[in-house]
Order: structure tokens, then sequence, then C-alpha cells
């Protein structure tokens, strides 16, 4: 690669309305971590495709990075989620995958058993990252419409035992456990199509697959550093105790076990993308930002007709432009991580930072590559990678086209003849 390092941006005169001391500590430790640990193994191992090394995963635990939003008691950095996507942010600046393997912990995935203290130990785990796992919701032919899942988990004495196919699951061989969202129950008569949605866990070995579970790796064009596969489910038996359970009363309620026919199940997995879409946005930012600070070296270091290309007053215009879309981008995921650090209901918001983010991401990083001319169309530079990542931010979590449904039906009901 010919960059080196990072270009630190200016520190603002007037900080913004959220910053405190604690949360500058937070983001200088991660940005140091990010440019000094992560960017040299990103450009080494990401043109190879290659997963994030053990190595680098153990030093990101480390700092705490599994455990930000989990309770101090419990070994985690007691933080909220504004500090999660702050910290995402400046880990995708290096390499996106490694602010997504994050995701893959932090307590709340894979932790809500009914057993009281394995939901403790898991939580610890997951905090020390030694829990991370891989989200199964997605199959071949259910993708924006999660009610359609077909994933099939009958019960059989003290075990479920599950069958069906499963897509774009990231992570899933080298993860601690799948999260596998399937029907338990068929929907009642009257009965929403949701109703009988629910989530178990199936539990494995890092690097191999459980009896009765086969995948396939699927080839990216983007977002490498950890596999994403396609799963064959036949017959996979799980301990009813596997089984997640749900919140009574929002992210602060207790756990119940939902009844089959209820849902619950899939209410929950909605109110968990609210916060993946803040990440999901957070990680967008990172990853423009990189294509910003990467071009205003690259434009005081390449010469034409005598002088640096920063001195044409188009090129200019542009990165002042892109610059001013990545800090408005920023205080929208902030405020909108503040919102559910209070509490407040925001699938709307969430949506909106979301559409905004990624949809700015896909454009400001592809001005990076004509900021950089045929240099941006060869992998000697990281414009490319963040290109090629910022395209998938559209699409995963909900496509742009999904987050404009929401945001739609929130503004605008439907009349009846709709």
């Amino acid at each position: 690669m010919a960059e080196r390092g990072f270009r630190q941006p200016p520190v603002p005169v007037v900080p913004p309305p959220y910053h405190t001391a604690e949360r500058e500590a937070v983001q200088r430790e991660a940005r140091r971590f990010a440019a000094d640990e992560v960017m040299p193994v990103a450009d080494e191992l990401d043109p190879q495709k290659k997963e994030i090394p053990r190595s680098l995963l153990d030093a990101m635990a480390e700092r705490g990075y599994f455990g930000i939003t989990v309770p101090a008691e419990l070994g985690g950095m007691g933080l909220g989620v504004f500090e999660y996507c702050m910290i995402s942010e400046e880990l995708s600046r290096a390499w996106m995958s490694v602010a997504s393997i994050i995701a893959r912990a932090q307590g709340a995935m894979g932790v809500n058993v009914a057993d009281p203290e394995r939901r403790c130990e898991l939580i610890e785990r997951s905090a020390r990252g030694e829990w991370i796992g891989a989200a199964a919701l997605s199959e071949p032919d259910v993708g924006s419409d999660l009610a359609a899942v077909r994933t099939r988990a009958v019960r059989d004495g003290d075990e479920y035992v599950i069958t069906g196919r499963k897509r774009w699951c990231g992570n899933a061989l080298a993860a601690d456990f799948i999260q596998v969202f399937c029907r338990l129950a068929d929907p009642e008569p009257g009965q929403p199509r949701a109703a009988g949605l629910g989530s178990i866990l199936v539990e494995k070995e890092r690097g191999s697959f459980p009896p009765g579970l086969t995948g396939t790796p699927i080839d990216k064009i983007g977002y490498h550093g950890f596999v994403t596969w396609d799963l064959t489910l036949d017959g996979v038996r799980v301990p009813v105790g596997n089984r997640v359970y749900n919140k009574a009363a929002g992210d602060k309620g207790p756990l119940v076990p939902a009844d089959d026919g209820s849902t619950a199940g899939f209410k929950a997995v909605e109110a968990e993308l609210n916060t993946a879409r803040v990440q999901t946005a957070a990680r967008a930012v990172g990853l423009a930002r990189g294509a910003v600070e990467d071009c205003l070296a690259y434009l005081q270091e390449r010469e034409q007709f005598g002088r640096p290309i920063g001195d044409f007053q188009y090129l200019r215009f542009t990165v002042a432009e892109m610059a001013a879309r990545v800090e408005q981008a920023r205080a929208h995921y902030q405020q909108v991580a503040h919102m559910i650090d209070a509490g407040l209901p925001c699938e709307r918001e969430a949506a909106m930072t979301k559409l905004t983010a990624t949809e700015m991401a896909a454009e400001v990083t592809g001005q990076g590559i004509q900021l950089h001319g045929g240099n941006g169309y060869t992998t000697e530079r990281r414009v490319e990678r963040y290109w090629r990542d910022a395209r998938l931010t559209t699409i995963f979590e909900g496509t742009s086209e999904i987050q404009r449904t929401i945001i739609a039906n929130r503004l605008l009901p439907r009349s009846p003849l709709g």
C-alpha cells in the first residue's frame, strides 16, 4: 500500500455537544489502535481475502472491544451505544470487518438463555472475546421479508431438531455459536405471519461445524476479514436450553419464555436492528472518512502541470463537499445513538441515519477513487477497499429501499385503499 498511517483530522475548537473527556480518551485509544495495529493487518490480508487473525482478535479483547456495552460488573466496559458506534467508526477507518466482528459479541447476541447463571457466564465470556458468534437470519428466498423464514425447529424431548437453509451468515465457521432464526410454530388463523418465530443457539467448536450442519463459502467482491457462508441444517440437534428468550419490556425488561405462537421472537430481532443500523451508519462514516483523509494526502502528493493537483479549484471543492457530508453523517448517527442510550423510540431515526450515511459513503468513496485518477483503480491505494466495503453498507442490515419504506411508513400512513 502506498499510504502510511492516518492523516489526523484537526481538533475542533468548539467540541461537539456529546463530547466528554472520557469519550475523547476512548476515541483516541481506538484511533491509535486502528492506525498502528489494525491497518497493517488489513493492508496485508484484505487483498488475499484472509480472515482476521486470532492475534488481532485477542488484542481487541484486551482493550475490551467485545464488551463495550457489557456492564462493568460482568467484565465489560460499561459504556453505551454511543461509544460502541464511536469505536466502530475508528475501526472501520482501518478495516470494516474488524468493526463488524465486535457486533458478534457485546453481550447482546447469543446470551439470552433461560438459565440465569449460564446467561451471566456467557455474557462474561462475550466481554472477554471468548464467545463470538454468527447470526443466521436470511435464507436463499428470504432477505428483507424475515417473517417468511422457513427454517424450522421441531421439539423432540429435551432437544430441538433444526432443518433448513441459511444464507449470508458471516463468521459461521470461526464462530463459537450460530444464532439461528427459525420457525418454532405455525401461526394460527388470524395471527400475523411473524407469529411463531424465534432464535436458537447452535453451539460449536471454532473451525468446524456440528453434525447435521454443512456450509459453502460465498465469494464476495469486498468485506473481507471473515468468510460469509451458505449453510444447510439437516436435523441439527440442540438442547432445549439453547432457546433464545426475549425481553418482556424493552431492552431493560426481564427475560420471558414467550409463547411459540407469539410475535415476540420477531420483534426482538427488529429491536436489535435499530442498534445494528446505527452501528452500520458509524461504519459507513469510518469508510468515507478514510477516503477523505487519503484524498487530502494524495491531492498534496500528486503533481500535474507543475503543481499539486490540490491547487485546482474543482478538486478542492469536491473534497470540501466530501468532508462536509462525512461530518453531517457523523452528527446524525451520534444523535440517534444518544437516543438509544436514553431509551427513546427511534426506529424511524435509525432507518434515516442508516440510509443517509451508507448512501453518502458509497458516493464519497466513489469520488475518492475519481480524485485518485488511475491510481484509485488499483489495489495500491486503500480507497478501493473503502469503496468496495461502503457499497455493501447500503445492502446489509436492511437495504436502502427497506430503510426508505420504514421511514415513509412512519411519516405517511397508507390510506385504506393503499
